[in-house]
């Protein structure tokens, strides 16, 4: 049997439930499939450029920079936020491709609702394990300098993290969700920095999720096959619901 055609398989079996739920509704919806995702994009962007204008980087670092020197309740009002500022430190076009491809594929596999409160659950993880690593010293298991507390924690790839491995579970495309992991556990290596270990925090967060997901979410059959036009044992999806994905709960 040719490699190709070997990788090729493993491609499909990997990916392919996914890919097709995504791309069966971005064909009936395009766009509109993923508003929040747009609204996440656009208000990323919108922060980028006032946060660069002498005027507004005041304003931005106030309302969404995070940092484990802040008060607690500072520090949990600006955490929703935080997560559509930029990290200073990088590229902003690096945010924008993050949320437009993890948030909308996630938007539409699993709802926005769920997408929205998984994002900001490995967000929170990852800002809370910032002020309790700073508390425990650089001398403690799982600790952090005292000069961590100063850094501004902000952007969207705890959350970007969080859903990969989300979505690699719930639709048990398991080596790329090894793959992710084994990404971060190397920046924590290479970089050893915090923005790194708060990735690991979120991952071990949104973990602990996945052992409460509901059976039917983690039933890869949920998903369309490729080829198929039903769900296994399903009624047709009607254009609709599409926009609600295969495996978001309807209310």
């Amino acid at each position: 049997m040719r490699p190709a055609l070997v990788l090729r398989g493993a491609a499909r079996r990997e990916w392919g439930p996914l890919l097709t739920t995504v791309r069966g509704a971005l064909a009936a919806e395009q766009l509109r499939a993923i508003p929040m995702t747009i609204t996440a994009v656009c208000l990323t962007g919108l922060l980028q450029a006032v946060q660069n204008r002498s005027w507004g980087f005041g304003a931005v670092q106030g309302l969404g920079a995070v940092r484990a020197e802040d008060p607690l309740w500072a520090a949990l009002l600006r955490t929703p936020l935080s997560l559509f500022v930029p990290a200073p430190d990088l590229p902003v076009w690096g945010a924008l491709v993050q949320i437009l491809v993890v948030f909308g594929t996630a938007e539409i596999c699993l709802g926005r609702w769920r997408t929205l409160l998984i994002a900001y659950m490995a967000t929170l993880a990852g800002t809370l394990y910032a002020r309790i690593g700073v508390a425990l010293g650089p001398d403690r298991l799982l600790g952090l300098p005292d000069s961590d507390a100063g850094v501004v924690d902000t952007g969207p790839s705890a959350a970007v993290v969080g859903l990969a491995v989300y979505l690699c579970f719930v639709h048990r495309a398991c080596f790329t969700g090894a793959l992710v992991i084994v990404a971060m556990v190397v920046e924590v290596v290479l970089k050893n920095n915090l923005a790194g270990k708060e990735h690991l925090v979120a991952i071990a967060a949104v973990l602990v999720m996945c052992v409460r997901v509901p059976r039917r979410y983690r039933s890869r059959d949920q998903g369309l096959r490729p080829g198929a036009n039903t769900r296994s044992g399903a009624p047709p999806i009607r254009s609709s619901n599409l926009r609600r994905g295969p495996t978001q709960r309807t209310s």
